[in-house]
């Protein structure tokens, strides 16, 4: 039998906006949930599981916590009094590159769409088995832990500001792509990731196992084909997509690369 999170509400510590608990300096999450209990299971479950985790009740906690420590995840739910998940996420990632998952009681498609284009790492509906929340947790650090050195998320030192390939603009913070006219296009934290892989490592030929490792923290199966679908959706988003692309090119049988120079902008 599944065991999943309720949401009988519970008494709490008059410090309930911020509650901080964990062991170990590991990876540090971030549960901002407007539900004591699930807070409470949350920071109890992943401090269980080896992670050092605090919760907050509302995105003014929340950004109060980003304010005060570093955090590797943030798990967001969508339905917050005041500010709600999806205005929270658009304004944590217009300075932030950290990877954010967020759940939602409703179950929409079109939440889970929206907030995946405003630059979510990933999606889970409520009620959840917290069983298969640690289990994505696991696999978006793994993503990010991957990423090349100096694009992995926790160095912004190394962080440039903009990259320059073609007459395209990626401006990595806002995580906003910008075309030739000025438009700006939206980005699904997969597209944003493999964005980054190929604008590191320009005119180098990235096997499709390079690319999954890179972009989702994991060893390709032998057939698995996702980085096709995800390279044509890319190709997309930059206009790419017709029979000879010239910016995302395909080496056939070897992979995938950038067939343009690159330039980056700190300031």
């Amino acid at each position: 039998m599944k065991h999943y999170v309720t949401f009988r509400p519970v008494d709490e510590p008059q410090t309930s906006d911020v509650m901080d608990v964990g062991m170990s300096p590991q990876e540090h999450i971030l549960a901002v949930d407007d539900d004591p209990e699930i807070r409470r299971l949350l920071v109890d479950y992943l401090q269980r599981h080896g992670f050092r985790a605090t919760a907050a009740a509302d995105g003014a906690a929340m950004f109060k916590m980003l304010e005060l420590e570093r955090f590797d995840l943030v798990v967001l739910d969508l339905m917050l009094p005041g500010e709600d998940g999806l205005s929270l996420c658009r304004r944590l990632r217009a300075r932030s590159d950290i990877p954010v998952i967020m759940l939602t009681a409703l179950g929409e498609d079109t939440d889970r769409i929206i907030g995946l284009e405003l630059g979510a790492d990933d999606y889970l509906a409520k009620p959840f088995n917290p069983r298969e929340l640690l289990a994505r947790i696991r696999t978006v650090l793994r993503r990010a832990r991957a990423l090349p050195s100096s694009i992995a998320q926790g160095e912004p030192e190394a962080l440039a500001r903009r990259l320059y390939f073609a007459d395209w603009t990626l401006e990595t913070v806002p995580r906003h792509l910008i075309a030739p006219d000025g438009v700006v296009v939206n980005l699904s934290g997969a597209e944003y990731r493999l964005l980054r892989v190929f604008l590191k490592l320009p005119n180098r030929v990235l096997s499709r196992d390079q690319l999954l490792n890179l972009t989702q923290g994991k060893t390709a199966e032998a057939f698995d084909r996702s980085i096709d679908v995800l390279v044509s959706r890319l190709r997309t988003k930059l206009r790419d997509s017709g029979r000879e692309p010239q910016l995302l090119k395909t080496s056939r049988g070897d992979g995938y690369y950038l067939a343009v120079e690159v330039r980056q902008d700190n300031a």
